[in-house]
């Protein structure tokens, strides 16, 4: 855990890089798919051999547009493609094709929450370019392996202002970024393949200072906790070099979680390092207004539109309405589930947050591989509606339909679980209980209300727990004056 540095401020921007969904690359007809043998999928324009040219692949500035509106920032009736110059040993043209001075995406903002605390967090800039390879040294002893299948894959880096002020808004960030880019369905988010990877450009600074400190970045954090914990690490050791009479050096550093520390990678370069130029393979890339109107048109409901009118059409609280727009998968869930229960919004709700959620933590599922459909849900819940269940009757049976035992119906009546809402019958049940419980009468009425308690669960006891439970108090009640 990060110690406290009341005499500092953190500042952090991040840079991430968002995979597009493409099903092939960003300047050839090579796949993206994930797991292949190394080296299957690079074709001849990822491996830079002479006399081949880029096809810049229209689905990805597609995703970039779509990107830009969700995000309302400013998409660029013209940008340039450039070249970006290093080597290193899995770029084989000796240059990463990027964009520098003309970027697709200019501005914008995303909204975080970080406790009761809301913050807009301003964007710089989202441009287009292609992934590197891979240098594997984990498999091989004394050398190295190169594996050129992620070489061409189209990314999108998402650059943010210094905004931050702490690894806890930068997480937020970070979760609100990778939510909204597989809302948009530009991104599968999947971290540990490698298609959403952050970078923190962290500094500290005295507090009450204007002046940026020198930053350091960490690069390619593949989780939330490795990028909170990345910062943490990054912000204590920055200070005591500081207070210890240090200079911090300006430089990229790799975090290791198995000794929770950053570690130098190398000095940082600047542009001019890279030496930019516009890539002389590449015409610039014009995008017409009818074709920002035509991808805005496709666009889905934003996560904030629906959390605005999940609030106004169905009475849901901000709360509410925020955790079940955390996802789009979830936002849909729980309209399939109110369109096969209408007018219960609270009660899909309340099932949805609760068991549906706990049930897919403990299994570490998604959604998508949940045992049941919303549509079963709903027709479980209807039975609670319809008093049919009681709530502790309800959660007997969603387990038996989470372990597969079919529908809420076929289990109620399979198992006998109807809820007794006669009130002649629950009458019968209560006179017995009072007949055989007259110490219990006798403290309720001294004035003892555990004892009250104690009278309804042996009604509940007497009915095998199928008593209508409000019935039950209600009637209790009346007997007992």
């Amino acid at each position: 855990m990060a110690r406290s540095h009341p005499n500092w401020e953190v500042v952090i921007g991040l840079e991430t890089h968002a995979q597009l969904s493409t099903r092939s690359k960003i300047f050839s007809s090579a796949s993206t798919a994930f797991g292949a043998a190394p080296n299957s999928q690079a074709s001849v324009v990822d491996l830079a051999l002479p006399g081949v040219l880029p096809v810049l692949n229209r689905g990805a500035v597609e995703r970039a547009i779509r990107f830009g509106l969700a995000v309302g920032a400013k998409i660029s009736p013209r940008s340039v493609f450039a070249r970006k110059n290093y080597f290193y040993p899995d770029l084989p043209k000796g240059y990463q094709i990027s964009q520098y001075e003309l970027p697709v995406v200019v501005g914008g903002t995303v909204r975080i929450q970080v406790g009761d605390v809301e913050k807009i967090v301003q964007l710089t800039r989202a441009h287009l370019e292609e992934d590197a390879g891979k240098s594997l040294h984990e498999d091989f002893h004394g050398m190295s392996g190169i594996d050129l299948n992620r070489a061409g894959t189209p990314l999108l880096e998402i650059v943010t202002e210094p905004d931050m002020r702490s690894a806890a808004e930068a997480v937020a960030y970070a979760k609100a970024l990778h939510a909204l880019v597989q809302w948009i369905g530009i991104c599968d988010g999947n971290m540990q393949e490698g298609s959403f990877r952050c970078d923190a450009n962290v500094s500290v600074r005295p507090m009450g200072s204007d002046k940026l400190g020198t930053r350091c970045e960490i690069k390619n954090l593949n989780s939330f906790r490795f990028l909170e914990q990345a910062i943490e690490h990054e912000v204590d050791r920055q200070i005591e070099l500081i207070e210890g009479g240090g200079t911090v050096v300006q430089e990229t550093r790799l975090y290791d979680p198995d000794r929770d520390e950053t570690r130098a990678m190398r000095s940082k370069e600047d542009a001019q390092d890279y030496r930019y130029f516009p890539d002389p393979d590449l015409l610039p890339l014009v995008i017409a207004d009818d074709w920002i109107e035509r991808v805005r048109a496709e666009m889905p409901e934003l996560p904030e539109a629906k959390r605005a009118r999940l609030e106004r059409e169905h009475g849901l609280a901000p709360y509410d309405a925020a955790a079940l727009t955390a996802t789009r998968e979830m936002a849909d869930w729980f309209e399939a589930t109110l369109a096969a229960l209408p007018g219960q919004a609270k009660l899909c709700a309340n099932w949805i947050m609760g068991e549906v959620s706990a049930r897919l933590n403990r299994d570490e599922i998604e959604l998508a591989q949940a045992p049941i459909t919303a549509t079963a849900l709903a027709g479980l819940l209807a039975r609670v509606v319809d008093g049919t269940l009681s709530g502790k009757m309800a959660k007997e049976v969603f387990d038996a339909m989470w372990a597969g035992e079919g529908s809420a119906d076929a289990i109620i009546e399979a198992r006998g679980l109807k809820q007794i809402s006669d009130s002649g019958a629950i009458e019968k049940i209560i006179d017995d209980v009072l007949a055989a419980n007259p110490k219990s009468v006798e403290e309720f009425r001294a004035g003892k209300d555990k004892a009250f308690n104690a009278l309804v669960g042996q009604v509940m006891k007497a009915s095998k727990g199928k008593a209508n439970p409000q019935q039950v108090n209600d009637l209790l009640r009346a007997k007992l004056g």
